[in-house]
């Protein structure tokens, strides 16, 4: 209760009154500034409207098949995309190896030992394939799945 006693708006008014009251010749054009600024502020603020969330996107799924596909015309379809995607890491690969056969020339004509730093990658990559083999089956023992050891792929 002794908080609430602080509290008292009756001193604040009579020194806002005895200031006032004075003759000011500015008293008048301040007061109505300050009211203007102040009711310009709260216009602006209470204009602002946030009514709910808004409405979802209208969503339209395009699909790139046709309706009433057989099983026969999706397997077709799938057997060629397979096939593009075959040609393609070819082509890829092929451009791999021209850039490796360039950096070839590129490290013998600089003098570097372009044989060494090739076991040394094939190395690197084997130790990577290994522990990538250990942790995937690591992995799947703990989730008690049983896999075979998989067919080489090189």
């Amino acid at each position: 209760m002794r908080f609430l006693r602080r509290l008292n708006p009756a001193p604040g008014l009579r020194d806002f009154w005895t200031e006032f009251s004075r003759p000011n010749p500015h008293r008048w054009p301040v007061l109505g500034v300050s009211i203007a600024l102040t009711f310009t502020i709260f216009y602006f603020v209470t204009r602002e409207r946030a009514v709910g969330l808004p409405s979802p996107p209208d969503v339209i799924y395009i699909s790139t098949f046709e309706d009433g596909r057989s099983q026969e015309d999706i397997v077709a379809s799938n057997i060629e995309n397979q096939t593009r995607k075959e040609a393609l890491a070819k082509r890829e690969e092929e451009r791999l190896e021209v850039r490796r056969e360039l950096y070839r020339q590129l490290g013998k004509a600089t003098g570097l030992d372009t044989d060494e730093m090739e076991r040394k990658i094939r190395e690197d990559e084997a130790r990577e394939k290994a522990a990538e083999a250990k942790r995937r089956k690591e992995l799947l023992g703990r989730a008690g799945i049983e896999q075979d050891e998989p067919a080489a792929t090189e």
